[in-house]
């Protein structure tokens, strides 16, 4: 089952707190990686920035899944956001090879969280951003469970609004990109001006 989770006002938004476990392999080895001193999962929320496109060069909010996945123990001051092919990411992907050591945009839809999660960790993604399939959700966060399966993943997984995933996706198409290039995580509470930076088809 899924619960919807209702997106709280940025005043709201916690501080990030620092959590042990869930390291993944390799993960200081990307040239892009800053480590941190321990691992950092949000309360309930973690954020990341597009530094390209330049058009959808905004912080986005993204929810942990809550009972599977790793966290983020790096910093990624620029790191891939590879569309996954297919977008459900059920089985076997055509363009595998541009997610290995990079993260992977999944669309919601075909099978299990857990099931995207594991595909994506398989072809080597240093993690998975989960997006709704309904491209007009705007405001309403899934909460994502474990399947009734006993398999694990070890790396991040997060949920993202469809809008927000679909706008990346027609970003990259209108460019002829095969990627966007993200930071994450970042804190959102050391960026004065987080709220001007924030995709202006999201209503707060």
């Amino acid at each position: 089952l899924h619960f919807p989770v209702q997106h709280l006002l940025p005043a709201a938004f916690p501080l990030l707190h620092p959590q042990s476990g869930g390291y993944f392999p390799s993960v200081n080895h990307h040239p892009g990686a800053c480590p941190l001193r321990a691992g950092l999962r949000i309360h309930e929320y973690l954020y990341f920035q597009v530094l390209s496109p330049g058009d959808i060069r905004y912080i986005f909010t993204a929810t942990p899944a809550k009972d599977f996945g790793g966290v983020f123990n790096t910093r990624y001051d620029q790191i891939h956001l590879v569309p996954a092919d297919p977008p459900e990411a059920c089985g076997e992907l055509n363009n595998g090879v541009f997610i290995q050591d990079q993260i992977a945009l999944v669309e919601r839809g075909g099978c299990s969280f857990l099931s995207k999660t594991r595909v994506i960790q398989e072809h080597g993604g240093r993690a998975v951003i989960i997006a709704d399939n309904a491209y007009d959700n705007d405001s309403f966060y899934i909460e994502m469970i474990q399947d009734s399966t006993r398999r694990t993943a070890d790396i991040p997984a997060l949920f993202l609004l469809g809008r927000d995933g679909y706008m990346i996706r027609r970003s990259l198409e209108q460019h002829g990109l095969p990627w966007a290039v993200i930071s994450i995580p970042v804190n959102v509470t050391s960026i004065p001006t987080y709220e001007m930076m924030q995709p202006p088809w999201t209503f707060w």
